[in-house]
């Protein structure tokens, strides 16, 4: 029975003792700095408009070692200077290719946007389908069709005749952002 008693009072020390130190751990973090390192804005505005270097260590070209003009977090600026080396520097492009962290197929894929586009052919492009590839103009026309026939047709009866007549699953918010285009259209 002591020994229940006893381990009963330890316990309950240990309980008192867990919030305790809880408390104070509280109290200390709300005054202590925050442990996350401040982001550098220049590397955050890369980051926003998607040209930041996914591998900027792998850039081992002299000038953008401990240079703070040369970025090697800024895409747009190491492909620029992997090209300008390899065709005003004369530099072999097996050699700049690894010197900017680039393969030789990446190198020839930038210098050829470069010369079809210029410096902005060098951004990165939005991924994924650019605007409603399934909803092609033929399928807007049968929409248009549908709904002047039948007002009265849910967004899912009008997804069903979509699938039934062209075999394409459409997303109903795709469908939805469509027929708002069409909305906005109308006189």
């Amino acid at each position: 029975m002591l020994y229940i008693l006893v381990f009963s009072a330890l316990k309950l020390d240990m309980v008192l003792v867990v919030r305790h130190i809880l408390y104070y751990i509280r109290q200390d973090h709300d005054r202590m700095p925050s442990r996350r390192r401040k982001q550098d804005p220049k590397v955050a505005a890369l980051r926003e408009r998607g040209t930041l270097n996914p591998k900027p260590e792998r850039v081992l070209d002299e000038r953008f070692q401990g240079s703070e003009f040369f970025d090697a977090h800024d895409l747009l600026q190491v492909k620029y200077e992997m090209i300008r080396r390899v065709e005003i520097e004369g530099a072999p492009v097996a050699q700049a290719a690894q010197r900017f962290g680039f393969s030789r197929p990446s190198f020839y894929a930038a210098q050829t946007a470069f010369n079809e586009g210029g410096l902005f052919a060098l951004l990165p492009k939005k991924r994924g389908p650019r605007g409603a590839h399934k909803l092609r103009p033929e399928v807007m026309r049968f929409i248009e069709e549908v709904r002047a026939a039948d007002s009265e047709l849910t967004l899912a009866g009008l997804l069903e005749r979509i699938k039934e007549r062209f075999e394409v699953n459409v997303h109903p918010r795709s469908l939805e952002r469509a027929l708002a285009r069409l909305e906005k259209k109308r006189p």
